[in-house]
């Protein structure tokens, strides 16, 4: 899928070679409210500012909205993540509703935790009924109480996480009754329609860990680094192509970045020494360095005092930054 801007792809397809124009997308606020990037006013919010912040970012040219996937946050750390965190299926399936074009990236979907029959079932009817709009992030976990909650375990989520993309490809493939023999899943002649609008479902896989990396090289079809700075990116990027080439797999990774936090202009209120500010032009030079190292889609999020506030943020990003990023 290329956007109608002429971006890169988001979805696993060829890559475009470093310094060319990325793509980009943004993970929606309210939906996830963990105190580490939550604003105020998410507190309040509730469907319709989701409606429209994934309506801005559409007509905005972004790539992608993006959902996280906890099921149940422990005490022990609902002061840190909180407990709101709407499912990823659900609410990408409420936004595909109100959307055309942009895709839909669960970033990421613990899809450990669940058998992959019921996961493939869900996600291949978001596909089919958003029109081939999906792409599927998918990562390790790290809540030991999730797991064991749900009678998984904890100390293999590695090893889980692997057959389960490999059980994925097979049950969102093209075939009606899909085949996974494993050492955890055991599955065939069992169908299941509809099927994804896609040929070729994208899985991106996330997270830094070498573990996370060697997966995402050898088993993805993209990459989501998760709080990768700007100066450990490079060697990741390297390591990535490394492993590939090794493996020799041809096709090509789409490799993800997430940037600092953003705000277009200058802000009049305290937006956080991290905050990349300024006008459009300082920001763009500032991002160009993500492609130029071979990033080929970047995840943004704006610091913001209102739904408001942010859907300006979202605009003037895709009117005046956007285009400069080349």
């Amino acid at each position: 899928m290329t956007p109608p801007d002429g971006r890169a792809a988001p979805d696993g397809g060829p890559a475009p070679d470093g310094g060319a124009a990325p793509a980009y997308g943004i993970q929606l606020p309210v939906q996830s409210q963990s105190t580490l990037y939550a604003e105020p006013w998410e507190a309040a919010a509730g469907p319709e500012d989701l409606l429209a912040l994934a309506r801005a970012a559409e007509h905005a040219g972004f790539a992608y909205l993006a959902t996280c996937d906890h099921v149940a946050v422990p005490r022990r750390l609902a002061p840190a993540m909180g407990t709101v965190w709407y499912d990823p299926v659900a609410t990408l399936a409420y936004l595909a509703a109100a959307t055309t074009r942009i895709r839909l990236l669960s970033h990421v979907a613990i899809v450990g935790l669940r058998h992959p029959l019921p996961t493939a079932k869900q996600y291949a009817t978001l596909d089919h009924l958003s029109g081939g709009r999906l792409i599927l992030g998918v990562g390790a976990g790290h809540v030991r109480e999730e797991f064991e909650a749900l009678g998984v375990d904890f100390g293999q989520r590695g090893a889980v996480l692997d057959e389960a993309i490999d059980a994925l490809r097979a049950a969102l493939g093209p075939e009606e009754f899909p085949v996974h023999h494993g050492k955890l899943y055991d599955f065939e002649g069992l169908g299941q329609r509809p099927r994804p609008a896609q040929e070729r479902v994208p899985v991106w896989v996330g997270g830094s860990s070498s573990a996370a990396v060697r997966r995402a090289a050898l088993k993805g079809d993209g990459w989501l680094p998760q709080g990768d700075p700007r100066d450990r990116l490079p060697a990741q990027i390297d390591r990535l192509r490394r492993l590939r080439a090794e493996a020799g797999i041809a096709r090509p990774l789409t490799v993800g970045a997430i940037t600092e936090p953003l705000y277009v202009g200058t802000p009049e209120w305290e937006v956080g020494r991290r905050t990349l500010s300024g006008a459009p032009d300082a920001l763009a030079e500032s991002l160009r360095a993500y492609p130029a190292m071979g990033v080929h889609q970047i995840q943004v999020r704006f610091r913001s005092r209102s739904r408001t506030e942010l859907v300006d943020q979202i605009a003037a990003f895709g009117a005046e930054v956007a285009p400069r990023l080349t």
